[in-house]
C-alpha cells in the first residue's frame, strides 16, 4: 500500500493503493477556481502514472466546491468511463451534490453553440477588402461634402476663420519643409539629366536634356514629389493632431462650447494647403531644373544660356497654369483626407497610429488617381 499527497493550494489529494490495482482517492480542502490547474493536473497525471483498475473517490473532506471544481470532477468521471475504469463516489453531501448537478456531463460532449472561427478564404478576404474600400469611399465623400459647406461658410464669413492658425499651418507645411524639398528636387533633377543624357548623347541630342528635365519637373515630377512630401509630413500630422484630440475628448468639448469642429480644425488646414502646395511645387520645379542645369553645364558641355533658353522655349503658360491647378487639388485632397482620418479615430492611442498610417496611404493613392485624371483630361484639352 502506498500513500501519495500533492499540494494544490490548500487542497490535498491522498492516493491509497497499488499501481495497476484498486485505488482510493481522498480530496481534502477546497476544490475551486483558485486551485483549478493544480487539482486538475494531479488528477490527470493519475491515469498515466498509476493506471488504476478501479477507483474510489472520497469527497467527504471537501470543505468547499464551486462550479470550476465541479467541472474538474465531472470531467474526471467522464475520463473514467472512457477508459472503462469503475469509479465509485463516496462522501458526497447534499450540498456538494447540488453543485455537481450544475455541470451536466451530456453538455461536455455537445459541440459549442458558437462555432470555432475559421480563417477566411481568398474570396472572403477579397470581398471584405472591397466592402471596406466602398465604405471608406462613401465616408470620405460625405466628409468632403461637409467640408465644402464649411468652406462656403468661411467664404461668406471670413472673419470666423482662424487666420492665425492658417499662417501657423502654412509655416509648418511650407517653410519647415523647404530644406528637404530642395535637396530632393536638386538630386532628382540631376538624376533625370544624367540618365537621359546617357541615351540622348548616342544621337547627338544632349541639347534636349534641358527640355526633358523642364517638362518632367514642371508637369509631373515636381507636383508628385511635392504632394508625396506634403502627405508624409503634413497629412499625417493633421490626422495625428485631430486623432489625439478625439482620444482626449477635445473635439467633444468644442461641440459643447458651440464650435463647429470642421470650421475650427479642418478649414484652416485646407486653406493653408491650397496656398502652400502650389508655392512648394514651383519651388521644387525650380530646384529640379537647377539640378539638371548643374549636370548639363558640368558634364554635357552645355552653356548656361543654352540650357535656360531651351527650358524657356519648351514651357508654356498652359503647362504652368494647369500644374498649379492640379497641385491645388492635391493640397485640398491631402488636407481633407488627413482631417477625415483624424475625426475617424475611435478608441485609444493605437487608433491614432492606425488612422495616421491610413491617411498617408489614402493620400498617396488619391494623388496618383488625380494625376492620372488630369493627364487624360489635359491630353484632350490641348
Amino acid at each position: 500500500m502506498t500513500r501519495q499527497a500533492d499540494a494544490a493550494a490548500e487542497t490535498v489529494v491522498d492516493i491509497t493503493g497499488e499501481k495497476g490495482g484498486d485505488l482510493r482517492l481522498s480530496l481534502k480542502g477546497p476544490v475551486c477556481l483558485d486551485n483549478f490547474s493544480q487539482v486538475q493536473e494531479s488528477l490527470q497525471s493519475l491515469w498515466s502514472r498509476l493506471q488504476p483498475r478501479s477507483l474510489t473517490l472520497d469527497l467527504g473532506q471537501v470543505g468547499y466546491l464551486d462550479s470550476a471544481g465541479a467541472l474538474i470532477l465531472v470531467e474526471f468521471q467522464a475520463q473514467a468511463r472512457e477508459r472503462r475504469v469503475p469509479l465509485e463516489v463516496k462522501g458526497l453531501s447534499p450540498r456538494l451534490r447540488d453543485v455537481l448537478e450544475i455541470i451536466h456531463p451530456e453538455g461536455l460532449a455537445q459541440p459549442s453553440l458558437r462555432p470555432a472561427p475559421q480563417p477566411p478564404d481568398f474570396v472572403s478576404l477579397m470581398g471584405q477588402g472591397f466592402l471596406s474600400f466602398v465604405q471608406d469611399f462613401i465616408e470620405l465623400h460625405i466628409f468632403l461634402g461637409e467640408l465644402l459647406f464649411a468652406l462656403g461658410r468661411a467664404c461668406r464669413h471670413p472673419g470666423e476663420v482662424r487666420w492665425s492658425e492658417v499662417l501657423l499651418t502654412m509655416k509648418r507645411m511650407g517653410l519647415d519643409g523647404l530644406p528637404i524639398l530642395s535637396l530632393m528636387s536638386v538630386l532628382l533633377g540631376m538624376v533625370i539629366a544624367f540618365m537621359s543624357a546617357l541615351q540622348l548623347q548616342q544621337f547627338g541630342a544632349t541639347l534636349y536634356v534641358a527640355s526633358l528635365v523642364s517638362i518632367s519637373m514642371v508637369k509631373e515630377l515636381g507636383p508628385i514629389l511635392t504632394a508625396i512630401l506634403v502627405a508624409g509630413r503634413s497629412g499625417s500630422a493633421f490626422a495625428a493632431e485631430i486623432g489625439t484630440m478625439q482620444v482626449n475628448e477635445e473635439v467633444d468639448a468644442l461641440l459643447v462650447m458651440g464650435f463647429d469642429p470642421l470650421g475650427f480644425l479642418a478649414v484652416p488646414k485646407v486653406l493653408a494647403s491650397v496656398l502652400v502646395v502650389p508655392i512648394l511645387t514651383v519651388y521644387a520645379s525650380f530646384f529640379g531644373i537647377l539640378g539638371g542645369l548643374m549636370v548639363g553645364v558640368a558634364l554635357l558641355d552645355l552653356t548656361l544660356y543654352t540650357y535656360v533658353n531651351e527650358s524657356y522655349l519648351v514651357l508654356t503658360v498652359f503647362d504652368i497654369v494647369t500644374t498649379l491647378l492640379k497641385v491645388a487639388v492635391f493640397g485640398v485632397t491631402i488636407a481633407a483626407i488627413g482631417c477625415q482620418r483624424g475625426f475617424k479615430v475611435r478608441g485609444g492611442v493605437e487608433a491614432v497610429g492606425i488612422q495616421t498610417t491610413s491617411a498617408v496611404v489614402a493620400s498617396l493613392f488619391m494623388i496618383i488617381v488625380i494625376d492620372s485624371v488630369f493627364a487624360v483630361v489635359l491630353h484632350y484639352a490641348r
